[in-house]
């Protein structure tokens, strides 16, 4: 967790009328000002995690700013009052660092993750005026994730531990031991080696519980609740205090872990287990039926039901989230004729509802869903919503869209058909007097004469009179979509502000449109999004006038930037330049190199040395003989998902064919650019090529 700067003063002084604006309104910004940058982008505040007050009265937030020159971002807490809509107010305690904020049971008191003493991230608590904090644990390593005991007894932490050691101070002397050695090499035996950007250092993520006392202090000692356990939870590398949950009565935990065995790297089989909080027994597996992902448990107020959410297909990430239900030995999908992904899930208080948020249609919506009938209702249209917190009257939700970030927002649960409320008005100066580019979705008949979705965002301050030269951007994943959403790495509004047009196509492969649609791209990376992404091209130049066509640069990372070396050959007509992040050079070595060996080997059909897979047949490193297109490479050195060899592989292609060709390297990224500075680099140098090849720059 990163450590707290201070937010400017001026951020108190949100205008109250701004709190009752409807989402329409969202981030709507003067249409005749300067365009939107990269370095406008990296330094706005990023709403986050809204955790409504038991008693509904409250929710308290995260708010993530940057302080440019030291290239640090900070976390801090703020609080909203549902109820009289007077401006959000930030605690003090955030001054020490604060984030991961949640609400003892009783509604009295904040839990929050915070670096503020020893250099440790530990957790501590305030109430609600947020003016001081008493630290809660003591642990000897930094907690990753935490969770209070509904009856507010006993609070679970997460500890990066040898799976060997019976003790904490078992890891302390392994570490302290490790440090004093004065050998380097590493010894491996089976996978991982390495996971996402870091190299496999033997800890893994297990709980632990803690008694709290009457002040809410953790007391005693720390109790292991997955001793003998080998696996990580939270899950690596991006898990976190959603894959764990404790039981209404305050004597289970029930977390989401994979065996760490041999097939560890090419599996995909989470599992629920079931652990006494007492640590009294070994945890149990709740799903050994299913050979697929099992994840994010979650029980009902009353405590008579679990819900969580599945995966039916192993060795497959993509595969339709579905919502399972037991009640006592009966188990049961919600909703199983529902062709979405579910991405979380939360109870109504009356366990009549079970709230979810899923991809649908290029937007990002919220669900509710009835837990008797099934029958799920739609309760956000048009946008992304990010994040949602259920109170006993409504539910405070974030959501973004393609001309600007997130903010807060209230729907009652009580008064049906009420419109939503605003609650922030984050940003509101640092984005006065930029105009954003104004995005339209369309849709054409792509790939076997299916209906395919797209955007274009038109420049800021657009003259329809005039032509503008185009990015055209190519989403990852390859189950990925780009819609209607706020990103922070791939922003449409980055190219809109420097004067282009933008296109994005949701490919086959993509998500949100069923999972008949997602399925479709696996084993056929090269050939049905291909034909997407030329029959949208060919439909958004006949419709939109304004796209010059002659003037147009394509762009994509991770699969986005495998697409790019594939078109370098088999459709490089329409592109001035090309610009692959992080993409894939040689299908059959990735195969080999990357780290999660599921991916690879469900998208081509098994494992590079086995017969009748796809590696050759779409792979790009056969053919850099047909290369001509101007391409500039981006590559993390961090990257160990597409590693560093794929990247130096294409520039080194290019080179020696003698393509005009450029390689951006970050030592210090992975498969993201996260960094403020670098990602301000990243645009500039990307700006800079496609000015370049589009004459833009003359």
């Amino acid at each position: 967790m990163t450590k707290t700067l201070r937010i400017a003063a001026s951020a108190l002084a949100l205008s109250l009328a701004a709190f009752a604006v409807a989402p329409a309104a969202l981030a709507a910004q003067n249409p005749a000002g300067r365009g939107f940058t990269a370095r406008d982008m990296v330094q706005l505040e990023r709403i986050s995690d809204p955790r409504v007050s038991p008693d509904g009265r409250l929710v308290v937030y995260s708010v993530r700013t940057m302080d440019l020159p030291a290239n640090k971002a900070s976390m801090s807490l703020w609080i909203a009052d549902l109820k009289t809509r007077t401006a959000p107010r930030r605690l003090a305690i955030s001054d020490g660092s604060a984030g991961s904020a949640r609400w003892s049971p009783d509604g009295n008191g904040l839990y929050f993750i915070s670096g503020r003493t020893g250099g440790l991230d530990q957790v501590f608590r305030t109430d609600t005026a947020g003016e001081t904090a008493v630290q809660v644990t003591k642990a000897p390593f930094d907690v990753g994730a935490f969770k209070i005991a509904p009856d507010g007894k006993t609070i679970v932490i997460s500890q990066a531990v040898f799976p060997d050691c019976d003790t904490l101070e078992c890891t302390r002397d392994k570490l302290a031991a490790k440090g004093a050695q004065k050998t380097t090499g590493v010894v491996y035996d089976k996978l991982f080696i390495r996971h996402w950007d870091a190299w496999n250092d033997g800890l893994q993520n297990h709980l632990y519980a803690l008694k709290l006392d009457g002040a809410g202090v953790a007391t005693g000692a720390p109790v292991a609740l997955m001793n003998g356990f080998n696996g990580d939870a939270p899950t690596k590398p991006f898990g976190g205090d959603e894959d764990f949950t404790i039981t209404p009565d305050g004597k289970t935990v029930v977390f989401s872990a994979k065996l760490a065995d041999r097939e560890e790297s090419w599996s995909t089989n989470y599992d629920l287990w079931r652990a006494p909080i007492d640590g009294s027994t070994a945890a149990a597996n709740q799903t050994t039926t299913n050979k697929a992902m099992d994840s994010q448990p979650t029980v009902s107020l009353d405590g008579k039901a679990v819900a969580w959410l599945a995966m039916k297909r192993p060795g497959f990430e993509a595969d339709r989230m579905a919502i399972m239900i037991r009640e006592g030995d009966a188990v049961r999908e919600l909703s199983p004729t529902w062709d979405r992904s579910a991405q979380s899930i939360t109870w109504s208080a009356d366990g009549k509802t079970i709230y979810t948020t899923a991809e649908d249609i290029g937007q990002t919506k919220l669900f509710a869903i009835d837990v008797k009938s099934g029958k799920v209702t739609a309760l956000t249209g048009e946008g992304h919503v990010s994040g949602f917190s259920v109170g006993p009257q409504s539910i405070v939700y974030a959501q973004d869209n393609l001309k600007g970030p997130g903010q807060l927002y209230a729907l009652s649960t009580v008064k049906k058909g009420q419109a939503p409320v605003r609650l922030t008005s984050n940003n509101t100066q640092a984005l006065a007097g930029v105009a954003m580019g104004e995005p339209e979705q369309f849709s054409f008949s792509g790939w076997n004469g299916e209906t395919v979705h797209g955007y274009v965002v038109k420049p800021a301050n657009f003259d329809p009179a005039k032509k503008y030269p185009v990015a055209f951007l190519i989403h990852g994943g390859p189950q990925g979509s780009f819609g209607n959403l706020f990103h922070y790495r791939w922003n449409a509004q980055t190219y809109a502000g420097a004067g282009y047009a933008v296109v994005m196509i949701d490919f086959h492969g993509s998500t949100g449109y069923g999972q008949a649609f997602t399925d479709a791209i696996s084993q056929h990376w090269g050939d049905r999004p291909l034909e997407d992404l030329q029959k949208g091209w060919a439909f958004a130049t006949s419709k939109y006038g304004f796209l010059d066509k002659d003037r147009a640069c394509a762009l994509g990372g991770s699969y986005g930037g495998f697409m790019v070396n594939w078109i370098a050959s088999q459709w490089k007509e329409p592109w001035k330049c090309l610009v692959n992040h992080d993409g894939i050079f040689d299908s059959r070595f990735m195969g080999y190199s990357t780290e999660e060996l599921w991916f690879s080997e469900w998208e081509n059909g098994g494992p590079p040395f086995a017969p009748n897979t796809t590696y050759a047949k779409f792979n790009p490193a056969d053919h850099v003989d047909q290369w001509s297109v101007p391409e500039m490479v981006v590559q993390g050195g961090q990257d160990f998902r597409v590693p560093l060899e794929e990247g130096i592989a294409t520039f080194t292609a290019l080179q020696r064919k003698g393509v005009p060709s450029k390689l951006l390297y970050f030592p210090n990224e992975n498969h993201w650019v996260l960094k403020a500075q670098n990602s301000i680099q990243w645009h500039d140098e990307v700006q800079k090529w496609l000015d370049q090849w589009t004459s833009k720059g003359e």
